[in-house]
């Protein structure tokens, strides 16, 4: 069995995951900020101590990366990077702040873009964290930094990643990246996106 990192799991298991991971393959372990959460292991992205180096095939992150300063990303980046096998891969999603932009130039700043499972989800949630959760104190929902493809492209370099691909989908106002630790092939880099994304 290969090993998936699943950082900032929340109560999401390997079944809210990319389908790539779904194929009976892998085995999950959950790492969250919150113990409530129940993860495998308790811990932030800022500095995964208690993750040994080289000890899993891929980490994948769903919407965490918005959650820590801009100074911040390339460590928690390089931090991923750090416990990945040689041969592993970082799979990583967050919202895309130039589709949510047009909206916000249209003067739609609080209408629902669309609906979650934590309810309706209008640019100023994605901006700066989810207000309901917010709301309710769960104040490390908030968001601290926001990307777009450049940015986030730019930041995964910074943190040793040696070969990457970025897709957008503004439909879904969502980025996805594929990190490899060792120089990869174009065609490796857009079969793990093919498999590992949305």
């Amino acid at each position: 069995m290969r090993k998936v990192l699943h950082v900032g799991c929340g109560q999401a298991t390997i079944a809210n995951m990319t389908p790539g991971f779904q194929d009976g393959s892998w085995e999950e372990i959950r790492f969250d900020i919150n113990p409530d959460a129940r993860p495998d292991i308790v811990g932030t992205i800022t500095d995964m101590v208690a993750v040994e180096s080289d000890s899993v095939d891929a980490v994948y992150s769903s919407h965490n990366l918005e959650h820590v300063y801009a100074h911040e990303v390339p460590r928690v980046l390089a931090e991923f990077r750090r416990v990945i096998k040689p041969e592993g891969f970082a799979v990583v999603t967050c919202p895309d702040l130039e589709s949510v932009a047009a909206h916000i130039a249209a003067g739609k700043l609080a209408d629902p873009l669309y609906q979650s499972p934590a309810g309706p989800i209008s640019p100023l949630d994605i901006l700066y964290g989810h207000g309901a959760a917010i709301a309710r104190g769960e104040t490390y929902m908030a968001h601290r930094t926001g990307f777009t493809r450049k940015t986030l492209q730019e930041n995964a370099a910074l943190a040793g990643f040696a070969s990457l691909g970025v897709r957008h989908r503004p439909t879904y106002f969502d980025l996805w990246l594929v990190a490899t630790k060792q120089p990869s092939a174009k065609d490796s880099i857009v079969d793990l996106m093919t498999r590992f994304c949305r």
